[in-house]
């Protein structure tokens, strides 16, 4: 008699735990989707917004080198009354002068086709390290990333020792016959490729590597117990599967080899013609402020926009497989 008198009491106790432990994990969710937008908010778009803001201000003989057509200082207010004041002289500077629609696809080109040699490259590293014992695999991983632990600028310095007239390579290639006199590779594209490849060559090999290691290869066996040769069970099995890690890599590879400047100003010379130098020019050189940053904002702008699409695209069709 008393247990049931009692109850709808504990149902009631227990409802209320329950809701509130609801209630805490909702919370708690939240709280972990927010802290990266905030994060994206504060070191994406604010910047972004500043940088806008320059490229729709002239260029003056000041500190900083530039005139600014409206003060965010002013609020709300003082940007609607200064709308009509606002322009886009250095986005239209950017049409007309074709130096940097030059740069813009040289950049692009560039960047694809170093992309292109790092998948080539990349994939059988990654496809060897996933099918490697799973003892050796930390190893192997160890020493994909251990580039990592020296600067960046110190590997590229390294590269012009090893690719100058009088470098290792060509010493090298001397001295065992292959060649008769020094090949002549820095200040090249050549050199430029040889530097994003191995610079970026890591952002490739771990997605592929995390797509290759969870593969369930069971499939590849099946395959070849029906008489599929093992080329075609690479293409037909393996490689949709790793799709994933493709474009992962190929994306984290791509952005910012788009931009990249040290590699193009230290290995491809002065005559190299990229987005990243013409940048560097216009703030540093030329100490163009408001050109600049309409040419960073184009840029950003070319690189989002055909990513968020992408992105969008892969979403729909998911939902549509489902």
């Amino acid at each position: 008699m008393s247990n049931s008198a009692l109850s709808p009491a504990g149902t009631s106790t227990g409802s209320e735990a329950g809701f509130a432990t609801r209630l805490l994990g909702g919370a708690a969710k939240r709280l972990v989707i927010a802290v990266p937008y905030f994060w994206l908010l504060l070191f994406f778009l604010v910047p972004f917004i500043i940088v806008f803001k320059i490229s729709l201000s002239q260029t003056a003989i000041a500190m900083p080198p530039y005139a600014p057509v409206f003060d965010l200082s002013e609020g709300v207010s003082g940007l609607v009354d200064r709308l009509g004041e606002l322009s886009f002289d250095n986005y239209l500077w950017l049409v007309e002068d074709a130096l940097y629609f030059n740069a813009y696809v040289s950049s692009l080109v560039i960047a694809a086709i170093s992309t292109i040699l790092t998948l080539l490259v990349g994939y059988p590293i990654a496809y060897g390290m996933a099918r490697a014992p799973a003892t050796l695999r930390p190893v192997l991983l160890m020493l994909v990333i251990l580039p990592f632990w020296t600067s960046f600028l110190i590997r590229v310095y390294a590269w012009i020792g090893i690719l100058k007239p009088e470098g290792l390579l060509n010493q090298f290639l001397l001295a065992v016959g292959i060649i008769d006199q020094p090949l002549i590779i820095m200040n090249t594209h050549t050199a430029i490729f040889i530097g994003i490849v191995y610079s970026y060559l890591p952002f490739m090999v771990l997605p592929l590597y995390s797509a290759l290691e969870k593969m369930d290869y069971s499939l590849i066996e099946a395959a070849q117990d029906l008489g599929c040769p093992p080329m075609s069970a690479f293409w037909k099995i393996t490689f949709p599967l790793s799709l994933p890690g493709v474009v992962a890599g190929c994306l984290l590879v791509f952005i910012p080899a788009v931009g990249e400047f040290v590699i193009p100003d230290l290995l491809g010379g002065s005559q190299t013609l990229m987005i990243g130098k013409t940048l560097w020019n216009e703030f540093f050189a030329n100490r163009d402020w408001p050109v600049s940053s309409a040419v960073a904002v184009i840029l950003l702008l070319l690189l989002v926009v055909p990513i968020v699409l992408f992105q969008n695209a892969q979403a729909r069709a998911q939902e549509q497989g489902r």
